[in-house]
């Protein structure tokens, strides 16, 4: 007899409603009271959880804030290496960030707030999309395949750093006017910006 705990895929969809509810937990109770002022014991019983079951599914509070990355870092550097050969590294790395803007904009709600949060907390910041050491690493060594270089070379690290802060930058913007742009918009204009050269925004008027 097949059983609901059974059934394919349930455990898994419930294992990522619960991960969903302890970070939206640790979000909202976060946004009331202040990084410091919330513990994980509180995120758990918000979240009808145990403090064990929290540490199933982050291994920090912060983790907890930030959530599922909106694209895995595998595939992400899959996209950079896939690009066209004709576009530069920078440019394979804008058109990698477009799978991350449709991801965060189809969850709109939450990233608006996780980004609220973030910009009141920025220690947590340079976390948001490089996420971890790792993560990095992962995308410098992208960047560096596609360029024929070594990954200890610097370029393909400047490359992915100035890139990452394109888009923290986009993505802060967003918090500040999300009824009148798109992240998809911001995002292109801020990279546009740099790919030439940051160029005075009044020097054309």
């Amino acid at each position: 007899m097949t059983t609901d705990q059974s059934r394919p895929g349930l455990r898994d969809r419930k294992k990522r409603q619960t991960r969903a509810a302890l970070s939206a937990a640790a979000l909202r109770l976060v946004a009331e009271r202040g990084l410091d002022q919330v513990t994980v014991e509180e995120i758990s019983e918000a979240a009808d959880v145990s403090a064990r079951t929290f540490f199933n599914y982050f291994p920090s509070k912060d983790e907890a804030l930030l959530g599922d990355q909106p694209t895995d870092r595998e595939v992400l550097a899959a996209r950079i290496v896939a690009a066209p050969p004709e576009v530069s590294a920078f440019d394979a790395l804008r058109l990698a960030f477009d799978d991350v803007v449709e991801a965060i904009e189809a969850d709109r709600d939450v990233w608006l707030l996780r980004l609220r949060v973030i910009a009141a907390n920025p220690s947590l910041l340079p976390r948001l999309i490089s996420g971890n050491a790792e993560t990095e690493q992962v995308i410098v060594a992208a960047v560096a395949a596609r360029l024929g270089l070594d990954p200890c070379h610097g370029h393909p690290t400047l490359v992915t750093t100035v890139a990452g802060a394109v888009f923290r930058t986009a993505l802060m913007q967003w918090v500040e006017q999300p009824d009148t742009t798109t992240l998809r918009e911001l995002t292109a204009q801020a990279f546009a910006a740099v790919a030439a050269g940051l160029p005075d925004p009044h020097a054309s008027t």
